[in-house]
């Protein structure tokens, strides 16, 4: 181990070289397919920020597997590959070769989930699930705690189990109404053999950590324009694709995802009506070209199956509009004319595929 007092010289050059490699994220903004208008080029922009700034807190402030660190990978300001409106989403890295313990209470959200996955996002663009558990799977004591033990042995009681290659463990917390719904306390350790303090920062591995977090970046940002060139070719419909594409990129395997592309003419909307199967809960979305949910925030841009009001044959109409039109479920296009959306059924006891079209207001 290098002597963390010996002299090593200026490192700018890695830094030089992290932002060389960080600039090259910006090859989507280019993509003959990629908008060019000012609205979808600045959120662009912004987007390739949210991605480098949460690469960073993952892959150096949050990287030490010794150490789980769960943080936010998605908030309400960084958003990445049609993040639910719906969700808390957080993360923490693991290493195969060692056991980590979660503990907390379930409080009164409705559906929680945990997975073990291999990050490859900067390798291929996949995020493999490595073992899945959620609420229903588990057991509780009376207050509703609970303990889980990830590993790569099987143990007894609440288990999830870690393949050689698991990196993170992705945590969803849905909600149907986040304003009376209490999140689920968590925590993440290590537990068993290994060191007692973190170790000293080197410049090999804060080099290796910050290279990492530009390929995440880059990766990232492909992946999803890859996805949004897909949908694009199948306008104002759902994606006609395959569901193990979306569970390789980290999608949980209880959900049916719908993505789509809507492009509208001014004064257009878009109407979406589906039954509604049996299921535990459902949501729809409207995202921009960069597959980020739009501000959900400060508009109404998703409906959940606690926000709707059926028809009276118990189907769903939403209707994706600048403004509200007076009938069925008002979506908020927030300004977009053209963007991805999805539509997301939990659990449910069939594929239903909504339909969509074109409507002049």
């Amino acid at each position: 181990m290098p002597d963390p007092a010996g002299d090593v010289g200026a490192l700018d050059h890695v830094w030089r070289n992290f932002c060389a490699q960080l600039a090259e994220a910006g090859e989507v903004l280019a993509r003959p397919s990629a908008p060019a208008t000012a609205l979808e080029q600045a959120e662009g922009l912004r987007y390739l920020s949210r991605l480098a700034r949460t690469a960073l807190n993952m892959l150096v402030d949050s990287a030490d597997p010794d150490f789980p660190r769960l943080f936010m990978l998605c908030d309400d300001k960084i958003k990445i590959g049609a993040d639910n409106p719906d969700n808390i989403y957080q993360q923490c890295l693991v290493r195969a070769d060692q056991t980590y313990r979660v503990t907390g209470k379930r409080n009164s959200v409705p559906y929680f989930s945990i997975g073990s996955k291999a990050n490859r996002y900067a390798i291929d663009g996949t995020m493999a699930s490595t073992g899945e558990i959620e609420f229903s799977d588990m057991t509780f004591g009376p207050d509703g705690s609970f303990e889980l033990i990830v590993s790569k042995r099987p143990h007894p009681g609440n288990w999830l189990p870690l393949a050689d290659d698991s990196t993170l463990l992705i945590v969803r917390q849905t909600f149907d109404d986040k304003a009376r719904q209490t999140p689920a306390d968590i925590r993440v350790e290590r537990i068993g053999a290994g060191p007692q303090v973190p170790v000293l920062l080197t410049p090999a591995v804060i080099e290796q950590q910050l290279m990492a977090a530009a390929a995440w970046t880059r990766g990232t940002a492909n992946t999803f324009a890859n996805w949004s060139e897909w949908f694009k070719t199948q306008p104002n419909r759902i994606y006609d694709g395959d569901q193990s594409v979306f569970q390789k990129a980290g999608g949980d395997p209880n959900i049916w995802y719908g993505h789509f592309y809507y492009d509208l003419k001014p004064g257009e909307a878009l109407v979406i009506e589906s039954p509604v199967p049996d299921c535990r809960m459902w949501n729809v979305q409207i995202d921009n070209w960069w597959m980020e949910s739009l501000d959900h925030v400060h508009q109404k841009v998703w409906l959940n199956n606690s926000m709707a009001k059926l028809e009276s044959d118990g189907s769903v109409v939403a209707l994706c509009a600048d403004a509200d039109p007076g009938f069925g479920n008002w979506i908020d296009l927030g300004g977009h004319r053209s963007g991805t959306g999805l539509w997301r059924w939990f659990n449910a006891d069939r594929v239903v595929v909504p339909q969509m079209r074109v409507i002049k207001l």
